[in-house]
């Protein structure tokens, strides 16, 4: 995607100096700030400090991480530990998890000396087929797009939740990817973009947008019910963190009350994400474990003081009482369908399945 008209990704290896790139987002919508992440420590930081956001790219950047922890260690033992300090950042986002059992699988038959060239050779497999993917789930979501479109005869006004643009992936996307694919084709479209409290995802989905020029809006959480109940949105599409065996959607927090309110305005909810979003150990909803976040995420508001400098604002005391939990799920019978890089499908196992017929164990 394009940052000032550049094509750009969200991340950069550097295999020769065994180090990455990344941008950091906690940086962001203010300031374009790179960082470059030479050690371990500085990957697992990066994933639970949220430099890097998005199950997809959290996966990706674990992926990485861990072949930067095998130019330091790559004994048994080494590798071991590396895959459990990644493990332990984030809770919710399976991506994470699939990437490191993923790696696991490839480095852990091959001598020491061998690790480090295949560990970096599987990590830019994992970040290229993310690419791949997200840039099909994008056609496929057009074609959504377009009968609704046609239906509606006017220009398509789509809502989002959180940030699932290609910042949350290495490119493309997976919710807006489809909003990028129509764009570029000249479908008429704009996109509400919810600002999603508290950390505010919203605003790096208005900020890349704005990078690709797509018509937006930004509003408050709580106005998305009152513009369905006034004919103004004409879908919901939003990515996901992890996606249950049943269909069952985990993402960010507010999610199921957009599906809600699309099931009482009969607007379609749609979820896009890649095979790696997809947990077929995981049977249903009641199995995802939501994290919960440190609840100064709830009691300090960031952003740039009088002199444009990075500031944070107490908007409620430090012993007060907060809950901050970052995801909920939402129920496979609110989700329309799901959009992944084989095709669309009903939010279902059998659904599921039948794009993913290699994971079925009957």
């Amino acid at each position: 995607m394009n940052i000032d008209g550049i094509p750009t990704r969200t991340l950069r290896a550097h295999p020769e100096q065994r180090a990455i790139d990344i941008i950091d987002q906690t940086r962001l919508p203010h300031a374009l700030h790179w960082v470059r992440v030479r050690t371990l420590t500085e990957a697992a930081h990066a994933i639970r400090a949220m430099q890097v956001r998005g199950a997809p790219l959290i996966g990706a950047t674990a992926a990485y991480g861990l072949a930067i922890a095998v130019a330091e260690d790559a004994s048994d033992t080494g590798l071991a530990q590396a895959i459990a300090e990644l493990g332990a950042t984030r809770p919710t986002a399976v991506n994470l998890h699939w990437a490191l059992a993923r790696m696991q699988a490839c480095l852990q038959p091959l001598a020491p000396v061998q690790r480090l060239a295949a560990a970096w050779q599987e990590a830019e497999a994992i970040a290229e087929e993310d690419v791949a993917q997200n840039a099909a789930i994008g056609q496929h979501g057009l074609a959504l797009f377009r009968q609704l479109q046609r239906e509606q005869g006017h220009v398509l006004n789509v809502m989002t939740h959180c940030n699932a643009g290609w910042l949350a992936t290495v490119d493309w996307g997976t919710a807006l990817s489809p909003v990028y694919a129509a764009h570029d084709a000249g479908l008429p479209v704009h996109v509400w973009v919810s600002e999603t409290r508290p950390r505010n995802q919203g605003l790096l989905t208005a900020w890349e947008l704005a990078q690709h020029g797509v018509p937006h809006t930004l509003i408050a959480d709580n106005a998305a019910g009152l513009l369905m109940r006034s004919g103004q949105v004409d879908a919901v599409i939003v990515g996901a963190d992890r996606i249950a065996a049943n269909g069952d959607v985990a993402n960010k927090v507010g999610t199921y009350l957009k599906a809600l309110a699309c099931a009482d305005n009969a607007i379609p909810f749609y979820v896009a994400a890649p095979r790696s979003t997809l947990d077929f150990a995981c049977p249903d909803g009641s199995a995802i474990p939501i994290e919960e976040r440190d609840g100064d995420e709830f009691r300090l508001v960031h952003g740039l003081d009088h002199h444009t400098q990075p500031a944070a604002v107490r908007q409620l005391a430090a012993e007060e009482a907060v809950a901050n939990p970052a995801f909920d799920v939402t129920p496979a019978a609110r989700v329309s369908a799901i959009i992944t890089e084989r095709g669309v499908c009903p939010a279902s196992r059998a659904g599921l399945l039948a794009r993913y017929p290699e994971e079925s164990r009957d």
